[in-house]
Protein backbone atom coordinates (compact mmCIF):
# COMPACT_ATOMS: atom_id res chain seq x y z
CA UNK A 1 0.00 0.00 0.00
CA UNK A 2 1.25 3.58 -0.79
CA UNK A 3 1.52 6.39 1.82
CA UNK A 4 2.92 9.40 2.77
CA UNK A 5 5.39 10.29 5.14
CA UNK A 6 8.83 8.60 5.85
CA UNK A 7 9.23 4.91 6.29
CA UNK A 8 10.70 4.12 9.32
CA UNK A 9 11.36 0.52 10.45
CA UNK A 10 11.16 0.46 13.68
CA UNK A 11 9.78 -2.68 16.53
CA UNK A 12 6.30 -1.91 17.57
CA UNK A 13 7.68 -0.64 21.55
CA UNK A 14 9.51 1.72 20.18
CA UNK A 15 7.82 3.14 17.11
CA UNK A 16 4.96 3.66 19.64
CA UNK A 17 6.49 5.91 22.23
CA UNK A 18 3.22 5.14 24.40
CA UNK A 19 0.58 4.82 23.19
CA UNK A 20 0.79 3.60 26.59
CA UNK A 21 1.17 7.21 27.92
CA UNK A 22 3.11 8.81 25.71
CA UNK A 23 1.18 12.11 26.66
CA UNK A 24 3.24 12.37 29.74
CA UNK A 25 6.71 10.69 28.53
CA UNK A 26 6.86 11.25 24.68
CA UNK A 27 10.52 13.58 24.63
CA UNK A 28 10.35 17.29 23.41
CA UNK A 29 10.46 17.03 19.66
CA UNK A 30 10.24 13.07 19.23
CA UNK A 31 6.50 13.03 17.19
CA UNK A 32 4.43 10.90 18.71
CA UNK A 33 1.71 11.21 16.64
CA UNK A 34 4.13 10.72 13.49
CA UNK A 35 5.37 8.03 15.19
CA UNK A 36 2.43 6.13 16.14
CA UNK A 37 1.07 6.27 12.91
CA UNK A 38 4.18 5.16 10.93
CA UNK A 39 3.95 2.35 13.16
CA UNK A 40 0.31 1.44 12.26
CA UNK A 41 1.12 1.95 8.46
CA UNK A 42 4.07 -0.25 8.73
CA UNK A 43 1.83 -2.95 10.87
CA UNK A 44 -0.70 -2.62 8.27
CA UNK A 45 1.65 -3.13 5.35
CA UNK A 46 2.97 -6.44 7.30
CA UNK A 47 -0.08 -7.88 8.72
CA UNK A 48 -3.12 -7.05 5.91
CA UNK A 49 -1.88 -9.58 2.80
CA UNK A 50 -2.51 -12.54 5.49
CA UNK A 51 -5.49 -10.71 6.82
CA UNK A 52 -7.36 -8.22 4.49
CA UNK A 53 -8.40 -6.20 7.77
CA UNK A 54 -8.12 -2.71 6.37
CA UNK A 55 -9.45 -2.14 2.62
CA UNK A 56 -6.91 0.97 2.38
CA UNK A 57 -4.89 3.43 4.14
CA UNK A 58 -5.73 7.01 4.32
CA UNK A 59 -3.06 9.23 2.03
CA UNK A 60 -2.93 12.13 4.45
CA UNK A 61 -2.26 9.94 7.54
CA UNK A 62 1.42 10.94 8.02
CA UNK A 63 0.03 14.32 7.28
CA UNK A 64 -2.97 14.63 9.64
CA UNK A 65 0.06 13.18 12.45
CA UNK A 66 2.75 15.79 11.64
CA UNK A 67 0.11 18.61 12.27
CA UNK A 68 -0.74 16.71 15.69
CA UNK A 69 2.89 16.78 16.27
CA UNK A 70 3.41 20.46 15.59
CA UNK A 71 0.28 21.18 17.77
CA UNK A 72 2.20 19.62 21.00
CA UNK A 73 4.85 21.19 20.17
CA UNK A 74 3.07 24.37 20.63
CA UNK A 75 0.80 23.49 23.86
CA UNK A 76 -2.29 22.31 22.20
CA UNK A 77 -3.29 18.78 22.91
CA UNK A 78 -6.49 18.16 22.01
CA UNK A 79 -7.49 15.65 24.65
CA UNK A 80 -6.27 12.07 26.03
CA UNK A 81 -6.27 10.82 22.10
CA UNK A 82 -4.29 13.50 21.06
CA UNK A 83 -2.20 11.97 17.54
CA UNK A 84 -3.56 8.49 18.16
CA UNK A 85 -4.74 6.31 15.11
CA UNK A 86 -8.04 4.89 14.78
CA UNK A 87 -8.78 3.06 11.75
CA UNK A 88 -12.87 3.64 10.26
CA UNK A 89 -15.21 1.43 9.23
CA UNK A 90 -16.16 1.52 5.31
CA UNK A 91 -19.57 2.17 5.86
CA UNK A 92 -18.57 5.29 7.21
CA UNK A 93 -17.80 8.58 5.95
CA UNK A 94 -14.22 10.47 6.11
CA UNK A 95 -13.93 13.00 3.44
CA UNK A 96 -10.01 11.75 2.14
CA UNK A 97 -11.16 8.12 0.87
CA UNK A 98 -14.26 6.69 -0.82
CA UNK A 99 -17.19 5.43 1.68
CA UNK A 100 -17.99 1.72 -0.07
CA UNK A 101 -19.54 -0.45 2.44
CA UNK A 102 -17.37 -2.97 0.84
CA UNK A 103 -19.47 -2.99 -2.75
CA UNK A 104 -17.87 -2.35 -5.69
CA UNK A 105 -21.43 -0.71 -6.70
CA UNK A 106 -20.07 2.41 -4.28
CA UNK A 107 -15.88 1.94 -5.14
CA UNK A 108 -16.26 5.67 -6.38
CA UNK A 109 -18.03 6.91 -3.51
CA UNK A 110 -15.67 10.22 -2.69
CA UNK A 111 -17.73 12.00 -1.00
CA UNK A 112 -15.71 14.92 0.17
CA UNK A 113 -16.85 14.88 3.33
CA UNK A 114 -16.52 13.72 7.04
CA UNK A 115 -19.28 12.07 9.21
CA UNK A 116 -20.13 13.85 12.54
CA UNK A 117 -18.75 11.63 14.36
CA UNK A 118 -15.23 11.46 12.00
CA UNK A 119 -15.08 14.95 12.36
CA UNK A 120 -16.07 14.73 16.42
CA UNK A 121 -12.81 11.98 16.12
CA UNK A 122 -10.65 14.96 14.54
CA UNK A 123 -11.82 17.53 16.65
CA UNK A 124 -10.32 14.82 19.62
CA UNK A 125 -7.21 14.85 17.84
CA UNK A 126 -7.23 11.12 16.51
CA UNK A 127 -5.55 10.70 13.02
CA UNK A 128 -7.65 8.75 10.45
CA UNK A 129 -5.12 5.99 9.26
CA UNK A 130 -7.47 3.87 6.89
CA UNK A 131 -10.58 2.49 6.13
CA UNK A 132 -11.58 -1.21 7.69
CA UNK A 133 -12.91 -4.20 5.38
CA UNK A 134 -16.52 -5.61 6.67
CA UNK A 135 -19.16 -7.74 5.47
CA UNK A 136 -20.37 -6.28 2.64
CA UNK A 137 -23.53 -3.88 3.33
CA UNK A 138 -22.99 -4.72 6.81
CA UNK A 139 -24.18 -7.97 6.19
CA UNK A 140 -27.49 -7.39 5.22
CA UNK A 141 -27.45 -8.62 1.12
CA UNK A 142 -27.89 -12.25 1.81
CA UNK A 143 -28.97 -14.67 4.82
CA UNK A 144 -25.53 -16.95 3.49
CA UNK A 145 -23.13 -14.51 3.64
CA UNK A 146 -19.73 -15.33 5.01
CA UNK A 147 -18.99 -12.31 7.91
CA UNK A 148 -15.29 -10.49 6.88
CA UNK A 149 -16.13 -10.84 3.21
CA UNK A 150 -16.65 -7.97 0.79
CA UNK A 151 -16.19 -7.67 -2.92
CA UNK A 152 -14.12 -4.69 -1.94
CA UNK A 153 -11.82 -6.32 0.50
CA UNK A 154 -11.95 -9.71 0.51
CA UNK A 155 -12.61 -12.18 3.13
CA UNK A 156 -10.94 -10.90 6.35
CA UNK A 157 -9.56 -13.31 8.61
CA UNK A 158 -9.47 -13.70 12.46
CA UNK A 159 -5.59 -13.43 13.55
CA UNK A 160 -6.14 -15.58 16.15
CA UNK A 161 -6.67 -18.59 13.64
CA UNK A 162 -6.74 -17.08 10.00
CA UNK A 163 -8.86 -20.35 9.32
CA UNK A 164 -11.56 -19.02 11.30
CA UNK A 165 -14.42 -16.87 11.37
CA UNK A 166 -13.72 -12.72 12.29
CA UNK A 167 -17.45 -12.34 12.62
CA UNK A 168 -19.38 -9.03 10.96
CA UNK A 169 -20.06 -6.97 9.76
CA UNK A 170 -17.24 -4.65 11.83
CA UNK A 171 -15.02 -7.52 10.73
CA UNK A 172 -12.18 -5.24 9.73
CA UNK A 173 -12.03 -2.94 12.33
CA UNK A 174 -12.08 -6.26 14.64
CA UNK A 175 -9.28 -7.89 13.68
CA UNK A 176 -7.19 -4.57 13.06
CA UNK A 177 -7.03 -3.47 16.45
CA UNK A 178 -6.35 -7.19 17.75
CA UNK A 179 -3.66 -7.93 15.29
CA UNK A 180 -1.84 -4.64 16.76
CA UNK A 181 -2.48 -3.04 13.36
CA UNK A 182 -4.16 0.10 15.50
CA UNK A 183 -4.60 0.72 18.92
CA UNK A 184 -8.94 2.00 18.13
CA UNK A 185 -11.39 1.09 15.66
CA UNK A 186 -14.67 2.38 14.71
CA UNK A 187 -17.35 -0.27 14.16
CA UNK A 188 -21.09 -0.12 13.71
CA UNK A 189 -23.70 -2.47 14.86
CA UNK A 190 -27.57 -2.87 13.97
CA UNK A 191 -27.61 -6.56 15.77
CA UNK A 192 -24.17 -7.94 16.78
CA UNK A 193 -21.89 -6.02 14.65
CA UNK A 194 -19.64 -5.00 17.00
CA UNK A 195 -20.11 -7.28 19.72
CA UNK A 196 -19.90 -10.34 17.92
CA UNK A 197 -16.22 -9.44 16.08
CA UNK A 198 -15.00 -8.07 19.62
CA UNK A 199 -15.51 -11.10 21.40
CA UNK A 200 -14.70 -13.21 18.67
CA UNK A 201 -11.47 -11.59 17.98
CA UNK A 202 -10.60 -11.35 21.37
CA UNK A 203 -10.75 -7.70 21.98
CA UNK A 204 -13.69 -4.98 23.64
CA UNK A 205 -16.55 -3.42 21.89
CA UNK A 206 -19.06 -0.70 22.99
CA UNK A 207 -22.43 -0.81 21.14
CA UNK A 208 -24.00 2.44 22.68
CA UNK A 209 -27.70 3.32 23.17
CA UNK A 210 -29.14 4.52 19.79
CA UNK A 211 -28.53 8.06 18.92
CA UNK A 212 -25.85 8.96 21.96
CA UNK A 213 -24.07 8.53 18.21
CA UNK A 214 -24.75 10.52 15.54
CA UNK A 215 -25.49 7.97 12.54
CA UNK A 216 -25.19 10.78 9.31
CA UNK A 217 -22.85 10.15 7.60
CA UNK A 218 -22.90 6.01 7.72
CA UNK A 219 -24.31 3.59 5.61
CA UNK A 220 -27.64 2.53 7.33
CA UNK A 221 -29.33 -0.54 7.37
CA UNK A 222 -32.25 0.43 10.12
CA UNK A 223 -32.71 3.44 11.68
CA UNK A 224 -34.24 1.94 14.89
CA UNK A 225 -31.32 -0.01 15.68
CA UNK A 226 -27.75 1.60 14.36
CA UNK A 227 -25.35 2.86 15.75
CA UNK A 228 -21.62 3.31 15.55
CA UNK A 229 -19.16 2.08 18.80
CA UNK A 230 -15.25 1.94 19.72
CA UNK A 231 -13.44 -1.11 19.60
CA UNK A 232 -10.04 -1.47 21.32
CA UNK A 233 -7.81 -4.14 23.34
CA UNK A 234 -8.98 -2.69 26.69
CA UNK A 235 -12.10 -0.79 28.28
CA UNK A 236 -9.89 2.28 29.18
CA UNK A 237 -9.54 3.09 25.50
CA UNK A 238 -12.87 1.88 24.00
CA UNK A 239 -13.95 4.20 26.90
CA UNK A 240 -12.03 7.33 25.64
CA UNK A 241 -12.84 6.78 22.19
CA UNK A 242 -16.75 6.70 22.92
CA UNK A 243 -16.30 9.78 24.76
CA UNK A 244 -15.08 11.11 21.70
CA UNK A 245 -17.52 9.85 19.13
CA UNK A 246 -20.73 11.19 21.47
CA UNK A 247 -22.75 14.21 20.63
CA UNK A 248 -26.18 15.84 20.08
CA UNK A 249 -27.03 15.97 16.52
CA UNK A 250 -29.78 17.74 15.49
CA UNK A 251 -30.49 16.38 12.18
CA UNK A 252 -30.28 12.52 13.82
CA UNK A 253 -34.00 12.21 14.89
CA UNK A 254 -32.47 9.71 17.43
CA UNK A 255 -30.27 11.84 19.11
CA UNK A 256 -31.77 12.24 22.70
CA UNK A 257 -33.09 16.10 23.38
CA UNK A 258 -32.44 15.67 27.40
CA UNK A 259 -30.15 17.79 28.81
CA UNK A 260 -27.15 15.67 30.36
CA UNK A 261 -27.17 13.23 28.18
CA UNK A 262 -23.74 14.13 26.25
CA UNK A 263 -20.20 15.30 27.35
CA UNK A 264 -20.54 12.69 30.31
CA UNK A 265 -17.16 11.61 31.87
CA UNK A 266 -17.43 8.12 31.35
CA UNK A 267 -13.81 7.97 32.24
CA UNK A 268 -14.85 8.40 36.04
CA UNK A 269 -16.48 4.70 35.78
CA UNK A 270 -13.31 3.28 35.44
CA UNK A 271 -12.90 1.87 38.82
CA UNK A 272 -11.22 -1.08 39.77
CA UNK A 273 -13.96 -1.32 43.03
CA UNK A 274 -16.87 -0.74 39.99
CA UNK A 275 -18.41 -4.20 40.81
CA UNK A 276 -18.69 -3.66 44.69
CA UNK A 277 -22.64 -3.80 45.50
CA UNK A 278 -23.74 -4.11 42.23
CA UNK A 279 -26.90 -6.30 41.57
CA UNK A 280 -26.28 -8.52 38.52
CA UNK A 281 -28.59 -10.36 36.81
CA UNK A 282 -27.32 -13.45 34.84
CA UNK A 283 -30.12 -14.33 31.80
CA UNK A 284 -28.93 -18.30 31.41
CA UNK A 285 -31.73 -18.28 28.50
CA UNK A 286 -28.76 -16.87 26.42
CA UNK A 287 -26.56 -19.57 27.38
CA UNK A 288 -26.46 -23.60 26.45
CA UNK A 289 -25.50 -23.45 23.21
CA UNK A 290 -21.08 -24.46 23.69
CA UNK A 291 -20.23 -26.50 26.67
CA UNK A 292 -16.98 -24.84 26.07
CA UNK A 293 -18.35 -21.35 26.79
CA UNK A 294 -20.50 -22.31 29.18
CA UNK A 295 -17.93 -23.07 31.01
CA UNK A 296 -16.14 -19.76 30.70
CA UNK A 297 -19.39 -18.49 31.86
CA UNK A 298 -19.93 -20.18 35.29
CA UNK A 299 -15.72 -18.96 36.08
CA UNK A 300 -16.75 -15.48 35.06
CA UNK A 301 -20.06 -15.64 37.53
CA UNK A 302 -17.54 -16.60 39.83
CA UNK A 303 -15.37 -13.90 39.28
CA UNK A 304 -18.01 -11.48 39.45
CA UNK A 305 -19.44 -12.11 43.06
CA UNK A 306 -15.36 -12.48 43.57
CA UNK A 307 -15.22 -8.68 42.78
CA UNK A 308 -17.99 -7.66 45.21
CA UNK A 309 -21.00 -7.82 42.59
CA UNK A 310 -24.20 -9.93 43.64
CA UNK A 311 -25.32 -12.45 41.82
CA UNK A 312 -28.91 -13.08 40.97
CA UNK A 313 -29.03 -16.24 38.93
CA UNK A 314 -31.13 -18.49 36.43
CA UNK A 315 -32.84 -15.46 34.88
CA UNK A 316 -34.26 -15.93 31.54
CA UNK A 317 -36.40 -13.35 29.32
CA UNK A 318 -40.13 -14.16 29.03
CA UNK A 319 -41.21 -16.37 26.17
CA UNK A 320 -41.37 -15.06 22.65
CA UNK A 321 -44.59 -14.17 21.16
CA UNK A 322 -45.30 -15.76 18.39
CA UNK A 323 -44.23 -14.53 15.08
CA UNK A 324 -41.63 -12.28 16.75
CA UNK A 325 -38.00 -13.81 14.54
CA UNK A 326 -40.46 -12.68 11.46
CA UNK A 327 -41.47 -9.29 12.98
CA UNK A 328 -37.85 -8.25 13.93
CA UNK A 329 -36.47 -9.07 10.52
CA UNK A 330 -39.33 -7.19 8.89
CA UNK A 331 -38.80 -3.96 10.59
CA UNK A 332 -35.29 -4.23 9.29
CA UNK A 333 -35.92 -5.36 5.90
CA UNK A 334 -38.75 -1.85 5.55
CA UNK A 335 -36.23 0.31 7.41
CA UNK A 336 -33.42 -0.65 4.45
CA UNK A 337 -35.03 0.13 2.01
CA UNK A 338 -36.07 3.37 3.19
CA UNK A 339 -32.90 4.50 4.84
CA UNK A 340 -30.66 3.09 2.29
CA UNK A 341 -32.61 4.93 -0.49
CA UNK A 342 -32.54 8.23 1.80
CA UNK A 343 -28.37 7.75 1.79
CA UNK A 344 -28.26 7.24 -1.41
CA UNK A 345 -30.56 10.08 -2.53
CA UNK A 346 -28.07 12.44 -0.48
CA UNK A 347 -24.70 11.17 -1.91
CA UNK A 348 -22.90 13.48 -4.73
CA UNK A 349 -21.78 12.58 -8.16
CA UNK A 350 -23.08 9.67 -9.66
CA UNK A 351 -23.75 7.43 -6.47
CA UNK A 352 -26.70 10.45 -5.72
CA UNK A 353 -28.55 8.58 -8.58
CA UNK A 354 -28.35 5.00 -7.52
CA UNK A 355 -31.08 3.33 -5.45
CA UNK A 356 -32.14 -0.10 -4.48
CA UNK A 357 -33.24 -1.27 -7.50
CA UNK A 358 -30.20 0.00 -9.14
CA UNK A 359 -27.81 -2.01 -6.78
CA UNK A 360 -29.68 -5.14 -7.24
CA UNK A 361 -29.20 -4.58 -11.16
CA UNK A 362 -25.40 -4.04 -10.93
CA UNK A 363 -24.94 -7.10 -8.83
CA UNK A 364 -26.70 -9.30 -11.27
CA UNK A 365 -24.27 -7.25 -14.24
CA UNK A 366 -21.11 -8.04 -11.99
CA UNK A 367 -22.34 -11.15 -10.60
CA UNK A 368 -18.65 -13.15 -10.69
CA UNK A 369 -17.59 -10.57 -8.82
CA UNK A 370 -20.29 -9.34 -6.52
CA UNK A 371 -22.46 -12.80 -6.28
CA UNK A 372 -19.67 -15.53 -6.46
CA UNK A 373 -20.16 -16.81 -3.38
CA UNK A 374 -23.95 -15.78 -1.91
CA UNK A 375 -26.86 -14.24 -4.00
CA UNK A 376 -28.84 -10.85 -2.83
CA UNK A 377 -32.04 -12.29 -1.79
CA UNK A 378 -32.26 -9.80 1.38
CA UNK A 379 -31.60 -7.07 -1.24
CA UNK A 380 -34.85 -8.81 -3.23
CA UNK A 381 -36.93 -8.71 -0.10
CA UNK A 382 -36.55 -5.47 1.10
CA UNK A 383 -37.34 -3.89 -2.86
CA UNK A 384 -40.99 -5.49 -2.44
CA UNK A 385 -41.49 -3.77 1.11
CA UNK A 386 -43.62 -0.98 1.46
CA UNK A 387 -43.24 2.26 2.78
CA UNK A 388 -42.56 2.63 6.85
CA UNK A 389 -46.20 4.14 6.79
CA UNK A 390 -47.44 0.51 6.72
CA UNK A 391 -49.23 -0.77 8.78
CA UNK A 392 -47.51 -4.29 8.53
CA UNK A 393 -44.37 -2.40 9.79
CA UNK A 394 -45.81 -0.98 12.15
CA UNK A 395 -47.23 -3.36 13.90
CA UNK A 396 -43.85 -5.67 13.37
CA UNK A 397 -41.84 -2.32 15.20
CA UNK A 398 -44.24 -2.13 18.35
CA UNK A 399 -43.62 -5.86 18.89
CA UNK A 400 -40.01 -6.27 17.90
CA UNK A 401 -39.53 -2.96 20.55
CA UNK A 402 -42.36 -4.09 23.07
CA UNK A 403 -40.91 -7.56 23.41
CA UNK A 404 -37.35 -5.83 23.79
CA UNK A 405 -37.33 -3.30 25.87
CA UNK A 406 -39.98 -5.04 28.05
CA UNK A 407 -37.82 -7.81 28.55
CA UNK A 408 -34.57 -6.00 30.17
CA UNK A 409 -36.60 -3.18 31.86
CA UNK A 410 -38.99 -5.60 32.79
CA UNK A 411 -36.04 -7.94 34.51
CA UNK A 412 -33.68 -5.04 36.27
CA UNK A 413 -37.30 -4.14 37.64
CA UNK A 414 -38.48 -7.01 39.04
CA UNK A 415 -35.31 -8.01 40.43
CA UNK A 416 -33.72 -4.25 41.74
CA UNK A 417 -30.80 -5.08 39.20
CA UNK A 418 -27.99 -2.45 37.60
CA UNK A 419 -27.01 -4.57 34.99
CA UNK A 420 -27.81 -8.10 32.63
CA UNK A 421 -25.00 -10.41 31.52
CA UNK A 422 -24.66 -13.75 29.83
CA UNK A 423 -22.64 -14.91 26.97
CA UNK A 424 -21.54 -12.65 23.77
CA UNK A 425 -21.26 -15.54 21.29
CA UNK A 426 -19.71 -18.69 20.77
CA UNK A 427 -15.91 -19.18 19.57
CA UNK A 428 -15.26 -18.53 16.07
CA UNK A 429 -16.28 -20.57 13.55
CA UNK A 430 -13.88 -22.01 10.43
CA UNK A 431 -14.69 -19.70 7.67
CA UNK A 432 -16.71 -21.61 4.69
CA UNK A 433 -17.20 -19.37 1.83
CA UNK A 434 -19.60 -21.72 -0.04
CA UNK A 435 -22.28 -22.61 2.93
CA UNK A 436 -21.87 -19.12 4.68
CA UNK A 437 -21.38 -17.91 8.96
CA UNK A 438 -22.47 -20.96 11.51
CA UNK A 439 -23.91 -18.95 14.38
CA UNK A 440 -24.74 -20.88 17.61
CA UNK A 441 -26.08 -18.61 19.93
CA UNK A 442 -25.54 -15.37 21.61
CA UNK A 443 -26.71 -12.54 23.44
CA UNK A 444 -26.67 -9.20 20.88
CA UNK A 445 -30.42 -9.31 20.05
CA UNK A 446 -32.54 -7.78 22.98
CA UNK A 447 -30.10 -4.72 23.08
CA UNK A 448 -29.82 -4.28 19.58
CA UNK A 449 -33.67 -4.61 19.17
CA UNK A 450 -34.11 -2.32 21.96
CA UNK A 451 -31.72 0.18 21.22
CA UNK A 452 -30.25 -0.32 24.39
CA UNK A 453 -26.55 -0.48 25.63
CA UNK A 454 -23.95 -3.29 25.24
CA UNK A 455 -20.22 -4.30 26.12
CA UNK A 456 -18.70 -7.05 25.69
CA UNK A 457 -15.37 -7.84 27.42
CA UNK A 458 -12.89 -11.12 26.88
CA UNK A 459 -13.64 -13.75 29.04
CA UNK A 460 -10.88 -16.37 28.54
CA UNK A 461 -10.18 -19.26 25.77
CA UNK A 462 -12.64 -22.21 24.02
CA UNK A 463 -9.70 -24.43 22.80
CA UNK A 464 -7.62 -21.59 22.07
CA UNK A 465 -10.10 -19.26 20.73
CA UNK A 466 -11.21 -15.81 22.51
CA UNK A 467 -15.15 -15.63 23.76
CA UNK A 468 -16.80 -12.93 25.56
CA UNK A 469 -18.68 -11.84 28.27
CA UNK A 470 -21.18 -9.23 27.55
CA UNK A 471 -22.65 -6.62 29.86
CA UNK A 472 -26.11 -4.54 28.99
CA UNK A 473 -28.98 -2.73 30.48
CA UNK A 474 -31.21 -0.05 30.53
CA UNK A 475 -31.00 3.04 28.09
CA UNK A 476 -28.02 5.26 28.87
CA UNK A 477 -27.12 3.33 31.59
CA UNK A 478 -23.71 3.44 29.94
CA UNK A 479 -21.51 4.24 32.97
CA UNK A 480 -23.02 1.44 34.92
CA UNK A 481 -21.58 -0.74 32.52
CA UNK A 482 -18.46 0.61 31.92
CA UNK A 483 -17.82 0.25 36.15
CA UNK A 484 -18.95 -3.44 35.91
CA UNK A 485 -17.38 -4.23 32.42
CA UNK A 486 -14.05 -2.18 33.36
CA UNK A 487 -13.73 -3.98 37.00
CA UNK A 488 -14.73 -7.57 35.60
CA UNK A 489 -11.76 -6.79 32.76
CA UNK A 490 -9.07 -5.81 35.88
CA UNK A 491 -10.05 -8.37 37.91
CA UNK A 492 -9.77 -11.58 35.59
CA UNK A 493 -6.95 -10.16 33.14
CA UNK A 494 -8.08 -12.52 30.11
CA UNK A 495 -7.90 -10.34 27.48
CA UNK A 496 -3.95 -11.24 25.32
CA UNK A 497 -3.08 -10.67 21.46
CA UNK A 498 -2.97 -13.24 19.05
CA UNK A 499 1.00 -15.24 19.34
CA UNK A 500 1.59 -14.45 15.88
CA UNK A 501 1.14 -10.98 16.03
CA UNK A 502 3.16 -9.25 18.99
CA UNK A 503 2.15 -7.37 22.05
CA UNK A 504 -0.46 -4.62 22.46
CA UNK A 505 0.10 -0.54 23.08
CA UNK A 506 -3.01 0.61 25.27
CA UNK A 507 -3.50 4.31 23.53
CA UNK A 508 -4.43 5.89 26.98
CA UNK A 509 -2.32 5.46 30.05
CA UNK A 510 -3.69 4.39 33.24
CA UNK A 511 -4.04 7.08 35.75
Amino acid sequence: MKRNGPRRRRTLTSAILGLCGWLAVAPAGAGPATDATAAALQRIETWNEQLLAVIATDPTAMAQAAERDRERAGGRLRGPLHGVPVLIKDNIETRDQPTTAGSLALAGNHTGRDAPLVARLREAGLVMVGKANLSEWANFRSERSSSGWSAVGGQARNPHDPARSPCGSSSGSAVAVAAGMVPLAVGTETDGSIVCPAAVNGIVGIKPTVGLVSRRGIVPIAHSQDTAGPMATNMRDATYLLMAMTAHDPADPASPREPGRFGRDYAAALKLEGLRGKRIGVVRSLAGFHEGVDARFGQAISDLRSAGAEIIDQLSFPEEPAGLADAAYEVLLYEFKHDLNAYLAGLPGAAGALRLPDLIEFNLLHAEAEMKWFQQEVFLQAQVRGDLQSQAYLDALALTQDYSRGGIDGLLQAHALDLLVSPTDAPAWVIDLVVGDRFLGGSSSMPARAGYPHITVPMGFVHGLPVGLSFYGAAYSEEVLIEAAYAYEQATGHARPPQAFGSWQAAVAPE
